[in-house]
């Protein structure tokens, strides 16, 4: 195929991607490589990718090519390129969770999801770049630099993911692996005009995942379309025995769920606590907007309150920081990863000392400091105990919200994209842009962020489905339908309105 079509292809859905190879009418090393060479053209303006793993990319295309042309059965996504962010370890690959800590460092193995993505047959195009240790919602904490947002150049992709919705959103990477501890595939999403899906906690297999979070932390897809993510969501669930909290549930039917396009007496819940004060004006607008298209499709719309979700934020800003502080506590210049030895008395505690202070940005030292006096004696009840009590009240609400309705819906994030910058020095704003992502983690259910239309400045806003833990089936239904239903009324893909990537600052 000649430039053009190979150009077109890059911005069709994986599923296109993964129908063309399978009638023949490109192939993996060709596809992989209008990947490389759209990632070459605009990432050096973008920073999505900490890194490119180009031979090894192509090497897994030409496998696929050649098992293609011998009949050998393959998987449904064989052949379609993928990038991953670089919390997830990759065997051969550098993983530095966007921290100098870890610079340079080459897993000695493969996380379970990554093992699933080469058994099908994925090539990898690289990692994606990230905020330091997954926290922060912007993705400037990065210490490689910030991620920039396909849409307006000055402007945060999200965050913790940002490179990875960056990526996928200017047709870099068709699909993408993401991590959600309190948003971060979610945020990203509404933010980029892409899909992110934070999975049932337990779905997906954590191991070989850097925790931040263990109670928290959740792997998931991040793509251009519903379907997308369902056909990646299937790919990557199910039960891992190295993965001590993983269901042993079967994996859902989600690509025909996505498919089915039937909201038909679906009962959605508005949660009135996550629609009001704070959400801008112009996204509250796109999510009513929303709703009104699923309820002229047959959905029945109700409100539903949550009470306790007002005092989500909160909990979660104790309960995170505290699993993070232990969690990172390896991170002692002992064992692997940036070691600093001070030339003055470089005994064990003077080199754990001069590595953190040296190897942790600001956001991660915050964080480690806060949890780890939310831990310490005459505190541990008053903070971290009292935050878990929140989080079982977080739970009863969703029980209760449940059993009035199928999934709640509320606009992903309060606001479209901030400027670069622009809450860099004011962490209770940053923190805010979790707001309405913060309850599905506490809790383990699943949500999924979807665009609802353009807000300000014609930046993409986006809606969130939620539904009980283990019914991530019904958000593949809601979404999909409602991904149609929306594409219908704008003539086409959101994306699809996005200003060119140029190369150049928009």
């Amino acid at each position: 195929m000649d430039h053009a079509p190979q150009n077109d292809i890059i911005r069709t859905s994986a599923a296109a991607q993964a129908a063309a190879l399978r009638a023949g009418e490109t192939s993996s090393e060709e596809l992989t490589r209008a990947h490389l060479d759209r990632i070459a053209a605009v990432d050096g303006d973008l920073n999505a990718f900490l890194h490119v793993d180009t031979d090894a990319a192509l090497a897994t295309a030409q496998d696929i090519d050649s098992r293609r042309a011998a009949g050998e059965e393959l998987h449904a996504l064989a052949g379609v390129p993928i990038a991953v962010k670089d919390i997830v370890v990759t065997e051969g690959q550098p993983t530095t969770a966007g921290s100098k800590m870890l610079e340079g460092w080459i897993p000695p193995y493969d996380a379970t999801l990554v093992q699933k993505l080469r058994a099908a047959g994925l090539p990898i195009l690289g990692k994606t770049n990230m905020d330091e240790f997954a926290m922060g919602s912007s993705t400037e904490s990065s210490a490689y630099g910030p991620t920039r947002n396909p849409w307006d150049r000055d402007r945060i992709p999200g965050g913790s993911g940002g490179g990875s919705a960056a990526a996928v959103g200017s047709f870099e990477a068709p699909l993408a692996i993401g991590t959600d501890t309190g948003g971060s595939i979610r945020q990203p999403g509404a933010v980029t005009g892409t899909v992110g899906v934070k999975p049932t906690y337990g779905s997906v297999s954590r191991y070989g995942l850097i925790a931040m979070a263990s109670s928290l932390d959740q792997a998931g897809p991040v793509t251009r379309t519903v379907e997308d993510s369902a056909m990646l969501h299937e790919l990557i669930a199910g039960h891992d025995p190295h993965d001590s909290t993983s269901l042993t549930d079967p994996v859902g039917a989600f690509t025909r769920a996505a498919r089915a396009q039937d909201v038909t007496g679906l009962r959605v819940g508005v949660i009135e606590e996550l629609e009001g004060e704070g959400f801008a004006p112009e996204v509250r607008a796109r999510f009513t907007e929303s709703l009104a298209q699923l309820e002229r499709a047959g959905a029945e719309i109700v409100r539903v309150s949550c009470p306790n979700f007002t005092y989500a934020l909160g909990a979660y800003y104790l309960i995170m920081p505290s699993e993070a502080s232990s969690n990172l506590a390896k991170f002692d210049g002992m064992r692997f990863g940036l070691r600093v030895v001070p030339e003055d008395h470089p005994t064990a505690e003077n080199v754990m000392k001069a590595t953190r202070g040296a190897g942790f940005g600001d956001e991660v030292k915050r964080r480690i400091l806060l949890g780890t006096y939310a831990l310490s004696a005459g505190y541990y009840d008053a903070y971290y105990g009292s935050a878990q009590k929140v989080r079982t009240l977080v739970q009863r609400d969703f029980t209760a919200a449940f059993e009035q309705v199928d999934v709640l819906a509320s606009p992903t994030a309060p606001t479209v994209a901030f400027r670069l910058g622009e809450q860099v020095d004011d962490p209770t704003a940053m923190y805010m842009n979790d707001i309405a992502t913060i309850p599905a983690n506490l809790a383990g259910v699943p949500g999924i962020s979807l665009p609802s239309g353009l807000a300000e400045d014609g930046l993409p806003a986006g809606i969130q489905f939620l539904a009980p833990a283990r019914a991530d089936e019904r958000l593949y239904r809601v979404g999909g339908a409602l991904e149609a239903l929306l594409e219908d009324a704008w003539g086409g893909p959101l994306l699809a309105k996005a200003p060119e990537l140029t190369g150049g600052a928009h």
